[in-house]
């Protein structure tokens, strides 16, 4: 199985790296989701995660002001990438190994989707009970 047999790939929850980061928190809290895909400033640039880990370092653990505080200044960046064409055991290797849940999907540096450890286990789940 593929990545992009378990990606997601509408619906994507960006922001722009010049936003705020109260503005990321209520984007994650109005949309329900973990994590944000922090866009590129330009077609050059790579494109950037912004986890509920990457706020509560720099916010709470840090004292960070969330209004001053950029998007940009508390993402990660570049996000770790992966190919659509890519084997879902590498993929799953590739998160295990770095210790992340989420990775994007980029073809040719363009958003094609977005891959979490909750796609692959619903997914592995899913298959285990069609299997019984």
């Amino acid at each position: 199985m593929l990545v992009a047999d378990v990606m997601k790939k509408d619906n994507l929850a960006i922001i722009s790296p010049m936003a705020s980061v109260r503005d990321a928190l209520t984007i994650m809290r109005e949309t329900k989701v973990k994590s944000l895909i922090v866009n590129k400033l330009r077609p050059s640039d790579a494109y950037g995660l912004l986890t509920y880990k990457n706020v509560l370092f720099s916010i709470v653990a840090n004292d960070g002001d969330i209004d001053l505080l950029r998007v940009y200044d508390i993402c990660s960046k570049p996000a770790i990438q992966v190919s659509k064409e890519l084997d879902l055991r590498y993929a799953s290797q590739l998160m295990v190994n770095n210790n992340v849940k989420r990775l994007l999907v980029i073809d040719n540096n363009n958003l094609e989707g977005i891959l979490t450890m909750t796609d692959i286990l619903s997914m592995f789940l899913e298959s285990i009970k069609n299997n019984e």
